[in-house]
Order: C-alpha cells, then structure tokens, then sequence
C-alpha cells in the first residue's frame, strides 16, 4: 500500500485533478499537499488545529532548542523519511544512549537495578521465550494484507492479554508483556487484537528492529524535532501557490458533477478531488456523501494510549553518574524514561512515556498532581536529580484533533473488518495516514509513504 514518490516540478499527468483538496496538516497530509502542488495541481490543505504536523509536535525547552513531544525517531530502514528531510535540507541527529540503566519492577515502585544496556533484570529464559513467540507471530503475518495471514480469523478475535493469559507461563514474562507493549504500541493488551499486535512488530521491521536504539527504529531523531519537517513542507506548499487554512475542521465530504465539495464551520471547497489524511476515528466522524461502503473505525478500535512528560534541568546529570537516563518502571506513571537532551548538550530534558491502561488514569489527574508524581517518581529513579526548571506534558489521550498517539490501536475484530477498505478509493476520495500504510505503521515512515501514495493514486488516476 505504498508508492514511490513522484518527481518534483513536472507537470502532473493528462487526467490527473488539476485541483485537490487535503484533510489534514500532519505528516501524510503535508507530503501528499507538496507532491501534488509541485507538479501544477492547485492544492488547498485544511487543518483543524492551529498548527500543523499533527502527532509530531515540538517544545521549545531553551531558546531555540526544541524536543518532541509526539513522533520522534527514525532509523536506516526509513528511506522516505530521509529523501524527505534531505529535500528540506534537515538533518538528524543520534539518539542518545551512553551509559547504564535503571530498572524498577517491583510493585512499590523502587529502583531494583543498575545494568549496564538495556535488558531487564528479568529471568532471561522467559523473556527469550516470550520475544521468540512474539516473533513467530509476526513472521506469520501478510503484511500487506493481515487479514488474508493464515489463521487471521483466530488471531483477530483474541486480544493480546488473551494471548499472553494462555501462552505466558512464567511470572516474569507475564510482567514484562505489558510494559513492552506499551514501549512499543502505546497500547493496554486488553483493547488490541493478537493480529494488530503482530502486525505492527512485522510492519515496523521485525520486534529487534523495533525495539532497537543504535542501528534500530529509535536510533535518530530528527534535529531540532520532527516539528520542523512539517514546516518546512508547510513552506514547500505555499511556495507553490498552495494554500493552507488552519483552525478550519472539516465536517463533510460530498462529491457531485464530476467534484468534491469539502465543507467547514467557515465556508466550503470545492476541488476535483479530495485527500483525506487524518487518523481513522476522525476520518470517521466526517459526513462522506455518498455515504461509505465500509467505516474507516469499529467500534473497537482504540485510541493510542500515550501521555508524553518531559522534566527540564540546567543539565542532563545523570549522565555523570554513567547513567543514560533510560528506565523501565512496573508502577506508573513513567513507565519508561529516555534521555531527551537536545544535541546541544543542555537542557537536560528526561522524557518519561505513559502508556496503556496507566495513560488514562493519569492523564484524568489535576495538573498540579501529574507534576507532582512524575518528578516524584523521576527522583527515585535518578535521585541526583535537582528541582527541574520545566515540566512539559502532551496529552495524547485526550487530544481531540489526534484521538491518540503513537497510533489507532485495531481492537479485536477490525483487521478482518476495516483492513480490506483502509486505502480503497471512495469515488474522488483517497486516503492517508500512517494507518493507512502495512509498511511502517504507526510511524514517521508511513505517514511519509501513505501520503506518497495518495498523491501518486491521484497523478496517475
């Protein structure tokens, strides 16, 4: 469900729209805006925000120093990413993972351990056993059609806390499970399917590829945030006579003689196709006239369940006590931290994730309490750790123009439902967003590709 991107400054093909209008000013949105607008097609984006990018979004923690408090990392596998940030003239920058790190998986929530790498203290037998069985599934997994893999139908009924109730024997496999899958899908294991969860281990790369810093999925990040891609593009756009309103949520799509007319609470648009690129519950809540064959969210697809905090210091001091920042914590509200220090080398910025089950529990407490418990729990942890000088938190949970983050979590039964009509054209209607890419979903990488390959459907139409 990908495509190459088009080349830049060619006229668009005979029968291509000559004008488009896109749903969205997040990464997919953006790319698709820019490949369309530079090769002659008149293009008018419509975000509802009053920024763009999306769940990429940047926090300024010192003059003009910046970290990500949405999407963030990319790695050597990512090459729709890179030619992107390379035609935006933007760099990257390594993630940052000297030293040792801090384990606390007992249930009063202290610091158990100090190792060095990031493998927990945990039985190695069963965490072995549990990574080789996630790795089956994955392996068994169409990933261009994960409702065609064999035994799709089993593997889309169960959900992930099923399977690991009747496959996970050993205590320590049963409690690393959840926190892993947190790491990696912002995801509670009672509210996705078996299928998704081996779907996006085997769409991102493999669960090592995933999970991996140096050489992995999480080894850069972009300099100066992700944030900034989207600009640039925002810039591309409007350099090509593009437009781009924000504010302005869409409330419906309706296509009549031979065009789309796209409507907000401020006025309507009307275009000879439309590209609809924002996350399947919002695609959802659009008006579609004609209505569509088939809904864009079930009932059981789910919110990612994330909650980004991020603690400033004058400097990242941890590190002079060889540690990396890095953390993996049974008892919330951080269940994991990361070293978020921009290259620059100060601010020190220790970024905690709240995922699963712990997001929304968190995410409901008074502003004053949620500063109170991570710096709380930050300080067991790293007790060198000074009176931070910021507190930055994203809620993802409940941010209505996103309806989470990393990314839309499939619950049981919606690969089998929604899966075959993800990327399916409705009319002059196409579709984008990285859960609309079985390559890299849920990522920077399939956002890029999603919007390349909407844009391609419409230059080639």
């Amino acid at each position: 469900m990908s495509a190459a991107a088009l080349p830049a400054g060619s006229p668009s093909p005979a029968g291509a729209p000559r004008s488009v209008v896109v749903v969205g000013a997040g990464l997919a949105g953006l790319t698709a805006a820019v490949e369309l607008a530079e090769r002659g097609v008149r293009v008018t984006v419509l975000e509802a925000r009053e920024r763009v990018g999306g769940r990429a979004r940047g926090v300024e923690v010192a003059p003009g120093r910046w970290i990500d408090a949405g999407a963030a990392y990319l790695g050597d596998r990512h090459t729709a990413l890179h030619a992107l940030l390379a035609t935006c003239d933007l760099k990257t920058a390594p993630t940052e993972m000297a030293g040792a790190s801090r384990f606390a998986l007992g249930a009063d929530g202290a610091p158990e351990a100090t190792v060095e790498g990031r493998f927990p203290p945990l039985n190695a037998v069963a965490l072995g056993d549990l990574f080789e069985r996630l790795e089956e599934l994955a392996a068994a997994v169409r990933p261009d059609a994960p409702w065609l893999t064999p035994d799709a139908e089993r593997l889309d009924a169960l959900t992930a806390a099923d399977w690991a109730e009747r496959e996970l024997s050993h205590p320590d496999a049963r409690l690393f499970f959840p926190l892993f899958l947190g790491e990696m899908m912002a995801a509670d294991p009672a509210k996705v399917s078996v299928l998704h969860m081996a779907f996006y281990l085997r769409s991102g790369g493999g669960l090592r590829y995933l999970n991996a810093f140096a050489g992995g999925a999480q080894q850069d990040r972009v300099a100066g945030g992700a944030h900034r891609l989207c600009e640039r593009l925002a810039r591309r756009l409007l350099a090509a006579d593009g437009v781009l309103r924000t504010a302005e949520p869409v409330l419906s799509v309706e296509e009549s003689g031979g065009a789309v007319t796209v409507r907000t609470p401020d006025g309507s648009y009307r275009a000879e196709a439309a590209v609809v690129a924002v996350p399947p519950l919002l695609a959802d809540a659009i008006g579609y006239r004609p209505e569509l064959p088939a809904r864009r969210a079930g009932a059981r697809t789910g919110r990612g369940c994330a909650v980004k905090v991020s603690l400033v210091f004058p400097e990242p001091v941890w590190r002079a006590y060889g540690l990396s920042g890095w953390s993996v914590n049974a008892a919330g509200p951080l269940l994991s931290t990361v070293d978020d220090t921009p290259p620059e080398g100060s601010p020190g910025v220790l970024t905690g994730f709240v995922t699963g089950a712990e997001a929304h529990r968190y995410a409901a407490l008074p502003a004053a309490e949620q500063r109170e418990a991570a710096f709380a729990q930050a300080r067991r942890l790293f007790p060198m750790l000074p009176e931070p000088v910021g507190f930055h938190l994203t809620d993802w949970v409940n941010e209505p123009w996103s309806r989470g983050c990393y990314a839309a979590l499939f619950g049981p039964g919606d690969w089998s439902a929604l899966g075959p009509a993800l990327t399916a054209p409705h009319g002059r209607v196409r579709f984008a967003g990285t859960e609309t890419s079985t390559e890299f979903f849920g990522l920077l990488e399939g956002a890029v590709r999603s919007g390349h390959r909407a844009a391609a459907e419409l230059l080639n139409s």
